[in-house]
């Protein structure tokens, strides 16, 4: 039934040169990186004997990348492409009877559901509606879809809403008229569509080509295609008969408050029912229990703090009522997976440098580590053992599995298997040291490619964003140690107080103390590394980050001259300001303490605009023009504070791309422009 194999060819296909010549392999480079698989997260048949996911590879000369459907055994055993189209083709989910593999593509020009027999073959679209579907569930009998689209919400019809747009695209005037914030939002501008889930008939089944019922009439809400969110916030009830989703409320207070609440909706229609009313916090990733008795809910406590600890929360839709499981367990809790018997919440956590793999008892709350190291992500159930990806420093995300229990670790997928081994890899420990408040700190010190054993090597100290977030065991498509220990640097990250995997003590630390407790970790994080390593240059140090990272370089550069070179991506210069730009204000709000006029001194505590006239250290400014999180205007500002102080300064600009360079060619730009400043004043040739 299945076709052969094709893995090893596609693997072969991404050696590099020096491994086929038989030269020793050198450090990771950015062309390796984009050369790398991308093995997206296994969604498991209905018998879990298979696995179907999605693989990006990277099309350098189309400036992007590409996705393509793949088929795998869950034993491993055999791996096979499914699709092979020139665009994307991602989010597979199986039919109820394991005969199909349904799959969001834009072959015929919208987005739009298609489907493919797992034996292969050609396959075929499903759906044909005039807007583009933005993501996609099946209903259990099989004659349904729930979809979820962009349209206008005072539009009664889909074919309303392609008409607006039509009227819209006629006009000779492009200007935009808001009466309320959120008026732009990450990298886009507002246009007054929201996204609405509708209730799509299969014509066998006596619906229409183009019908679809919208479920949610009149919202207006950004889920669930939110640019963080999706459909892993949606769920259909196990007998069909209901939706669970996430809308956020407040109208025009939803600049300024993280109220997202989740909502339930007969299927046959009606008036949606706002589960988490009660909660003005986060209420995230609705998932009904096997029996369909019990909903689970990742949850927030403290409204207006996007980096509160998320709690599991149950809520029994008989009585409605609600209770939060595992209150003991000091973690977030990423997406969640029912066992077969509802007995068991499986999901992975940050976890000291980790992201790890858990096992959480319903009835008890106690939580079981089934796997520790490296970056673990999607669990799914298949039979009685998880299917899940895992990556780590050293390696690019593969599908693994393990028994429910922890035990019996497998690798299912090994698209990289053969480029990583043609790669000199920078070995890496974990080490810890005492920082600010007496605490413990964490860090990863990463070897140099090709060490020699004896000669010192300049030290990439790399200081990661959110604040709450973290550098850890992870193989990372943007800020990538290897890649710089690839290219000659012994590197150093620390995940200083406001990291997350530590408790949410630590975590809470970094509120209206962004450059005191943080910054003091970090230079005790660096002296540390360099007291213990012997291969490291204290002498010859360059810093970098981005985002609260890159923050953190214009205040070092204001604090101190002990780095030969500095990189500061996406970053604010004036805190202040950075207020009056940003589209999410409940951020500085909770981070500084209150709104600038109300609470002046939360954000000029560690404002490092106050600090220019200490500038003197070379800094290569880089920044995004789509960026409306971290204005542009920032990075603008930064610039022409090092060039009027007669700093040595170098300003990257790109002009699309949002808070992150995500475009292969501007990826290597990125690398470039990077490495050739910081080997300029490390005194590293190269």
């Amino acid at each position: 039934m299945m076709r052969p194999s094709l893995l090893a060819g596609v693997v072969i296909a991404g050696v590099t040169a020096s491994t086929l010549a038989g030269a020793a392999p050198a450090g990771l480079t950015v062309t390796d990186m984009l050369a790398m698989q991308r093995v997206e997260d296994p969604v498991p048949s209905p018998d879990g004997k298979w696995l179907a996911f999605a693989v990006r590879e990277t099309d350098m000369d189309a400036n992007r990348g590409r996705f393509d459907l793949w088929l795998a055994a869950a034993d491993g055993s055999s791996v096979t492409r499914l699709t092979t189209s020139p665009d994307n083709d991602s989010d597979p989910a199986w039919s109820r009877d394991g005969k199909w593999v349904y799959f969001l593509s834009a072959r015929g020009g919208t987005s739009e559901v298609w489907r493919i027999a797992p034996a292969g073959g050609e396959a075929e679209q499903v759906t044909h509606v005039p807007v583009d579907v933005g993501g996609f569930k099946l209903f259990p009998d099989g004659k349904h879809l729930l979809l979820a689209a962009e349209v206008w919400p005072d539009a009664k019809t889909l074919a309303d809403s392609v008409k607006h747009d039509a009227e819209k695209a006629k006009s000779k005037s492009h200007a935009r008229v808001y009466d309320q914030l959120l008026f732009r939002h990450w990298d886009q501008w507002e246009d007054g569509k929201f996204s609405h889930l509708f209730v799509w008939t299969a014509p066998d089944a006596g619906g229409k080509a183009d019908a679809a019922r919208d479920l949610t009439p009149g919202a207006t809400t950004d889920t669930p295609t939110h640019p963080f969110g999706g459909m892993d916030d949606v769920d259909i009830a196990p007998d069909g008969k209901s939706v669970a989703y996430m809308q956020r409320v407040g109208g025009r207070e939803a600049a300024w408050t993280t109220n997202i609440d989740v909502f339930e909706v007969a299927t046959a229609g009606g008036a949606p029912v706002n589960l988490t009313a009660a909660n003005k916090a986060y209420d995230f990733s609705p998932l009904y229990s096997p029996d369909g008795k019990t909903l689970a809910v990742r949850s927030m406590a403290r409204p207006g703090f996007e980096g509160d600890r998320l709690r599991i929360s149950l809520i029994d839709r008989a009585t409605k009522k609600t209770r939060t499981i595992a209150d003991a367990w000091d973690r977030s809790a990423d997406n969640l997976t029912w066992s077969a018997d509802g007995k068991t919440l499986f999901t992975t956590a940050d976890n000291v440098g980790n992201h790890s793999l858990f096992a959480i008892d319903v009835a008890t709350g106690t939580a079981k580590v089934l796997l520790d190291k490296g970056t673990a992500h999607g669990p799914a159930l298949a039979g009685d053992r998880l299917v899940f990806g895992h990556d780590t420093l050293t390696q690019p995300a593969e599908i693994w599995s393990v028994k429910a229990d922890g035990s019996d670790l497998r690798q299912v997928t090994h698209f990289n298997d053969v480029r990583a081994k043609g790669i000199a890899w920078g070995g890496y420990e974990q080490f810890s040291f005492k920082g600010a408040h007496g605490d413990t700190v964490y860090g990863f010190a990463i070897k140099p490619a090709n060490w020699d054993g004896h000669a010192k090597a300049p030290v990439a100290f790399l200081i990661h964003g959110g604040p709450q977030g973290s550098f850890g065991d992870h193989f990372h498509y943007r800020w990538n140690a290897e890649a710089f220990a690839g290219h000659g640097y012994a590197t150093i990250m620390i995940d200083f107080h406001g990291s997350t995997g530590y408790g949410q003590a630590f975590t809470d630390a970094i509120r209206d103390d962004w450059g005191g407790a943080p910054y003091e970790d970090l230079m005790a994080g660096l002296d540390a590394a360099i007291a213990k390593y012997p291969w490291m240059d204290g002498k010859r140090t360059v810093a970098l980050g981005a985002s609260y990272g890159g923050y953190m370089i214009n205040w070092i550069n204001g604090k101190t001259d002990r780095f030969k070179a500095l990189v500061v991506h996406d970053s604010n210069l004036d805190e202040r300001m950075a207020y009056y730009d940003t589209e999410e204000l409940w951020f500085p709000e909770w981070e500084h303490g209150g709104v600038p006029w109300e609470k002046p001194d939360g954000y000029t505590k560690s404002n490092p605009i106050d600090l220019v006239k200490n500038w003197k250290t070379p800094t290569l400014v880089i920044h995004g023009g789509l960026d409306f999180r971290v204005v542009e205007t920032q990075g603008i500002s930064t610039f022409t504070a090092l060039q009027r102080k007669g700093v040595p300064s170098r300003f990257l600009e790109f002009p699309d791309e949002n808070h992150w360079v995500v475009k292969p060619l501007d990826s290597k730009l990125w690398h470039e422009e990077v490495l050739a400043w910081i080997d300029r004043w490390s005194g590293s040739k190269k």
